[in-house]
């Protein structure tokens, strides 16, 4: 029976260049995959954009009204795998239709995520939480804070201040320097003792 894959890790950690290599390697031998992302991931269009420069088109982006399992049924049935980018961004119904794709369909399902928003939070992502109680596999990539020790919390800054409130999906205004960054819990505590601010 084929099996659902979460893979998760901070932000940087080349969860999307991971799913790139996966793609490629079933495409190098001659399968045919079928990779998907969320709407709200919009920074890059319909393509996934790795920092590191490797990049690729979509086949569809989903929204919180897609179902996942009827829409690989109806266009992609005969591919070898399915590859989910942000996937902490599922919707708990969608995670279960991941599921349902691997059972019913028989297609190994691997998605990519994070665990954790930037409140250490896992309330905001309901699609990770529900992959965590139900993939067969469950993998953290790892990556390394500023300092050199494990990262493992996901941290906004706004104008270069660490903060710790604010909605879930923050939309670059165009006035306010937006960046996310990988860090371990010391530097994490670090920066907040320094430098939080409120979001209203």
């Amino acid at each position: 029976m084929s099996k659902l894959y979460f893979r998760y890790g901070a932000m940087g950690c080349g969860k999307t260049m991971q799913l790139l290599q996966v793609a490629f390697n079933y495409e190098e031998r001659g399968h045919k995959v079928c990779v998907i992302k969320p709407a709200t991931d919009t920074k890059n269009g319909t393509k996934l954009l790795t920092r590191i420069g490797p990049e690729r088109e979509t086949d569809f982006c989903f929204d919180k009204k897609t179902d996942i399992f009827k829409k690989v049924k109806k266009d992609f049935a005969k591919v070898h795998c399915v590859l989910v980018d942000e996937a902490q961004f599922l919707t708990r119904q969608q995670a279960d239709q991941l599921m349902q794709i691997t059972t019913e369909l028989d297609i190994p399902v691997m998605a990519y995520g994070l665990r954790l928003n930037f409140r250490m939070e896992d309330g905001g992502f309901e699609g990770a939480t529900r992959l965590l109680q139900i993939a067969h596999d469950i993998e953290e990539i790892k990556t390394i804070c500023e300092c050199g020790r494990k990262a493992t919390l996901n941290c906004r800054f706004l104008n270069g201040k660490l903060v710790n409130t604010g909605p879930d999906i923050l939309i670059d205004d165009g006035k306010t320097e937006i960046k996310y960054q990988a860090l371990c819990p010391k530097c994490y505590f670090e920066h907040l003792r320094n430098t939080v601010t409120e979001v209203k």
